[in-house]
């Protein structure tokens, strides 16, 4: 399955009120939750919800005017959960893009009734798919430790 792909322009009222015009985290995490909704309800063909956020890395900062590109694309599923790496660059007026941040969220499929229903099970294919597939497994590991 192709990713899905956002786009933003980053506008005054996505930035913090410090001299130096940066994104705040809080409206990235909002693009976040809804490109990966997206990527969940296209996947399972449902209504989803999320359940986590289970990792949100800043890795650099998205400044006023910035052009923001986000891909998402599942990288596991379980009976009724799909986890989703959304990933968001600053792309340069040349195409060039710089990576700003990292996230992996989990949504959960749902019926009219607002009921978890199965989603179709990811099988990863290429080298790349594996790798995320076998990380996710660790996240999930990790996620139900905590409970």
């Amino acid at each position: 399955m192709e990713p899905t792909t956002g786009v933003q322009i980053v506008l005054a009222q996505h930035c913090n009120g410090n001299r130096v015009a940066r994104l705040f985290g809080g409206q990235l995490m909002s693009w976040i939750d809804v490109i990966g909704a997206v990527t969940a309800r296209r996947y399972a063909r449902a209504a989803v919800t999320t359940a986590c956020v289970d990792n949100l890395s800043f890795i650099a900062p998205a400044h006023l005017n910035d052009t923001l590109v986000q891909e998402a694309r599942v990288t596991w599923t379980g009976r009724t959960s799909m986890e989703v790496r959304i990933d968001s660059y600053v792309e340069q007026m040349d195409g060039s893009r710089q990576m700003v941040n990292r996230a992996y969220a989990v949504f959960v499929a749902l019926d009219e009734n607002d009921r978890p229903v199965p989603v179709p099970p990811f099988t990863p294919e290429t080298e790349e798919e594996k790798a995320e597939y076998q990380a996710a497994l660790e996240r999930r590991r990790i996620r139900l430790g905590r409970k």
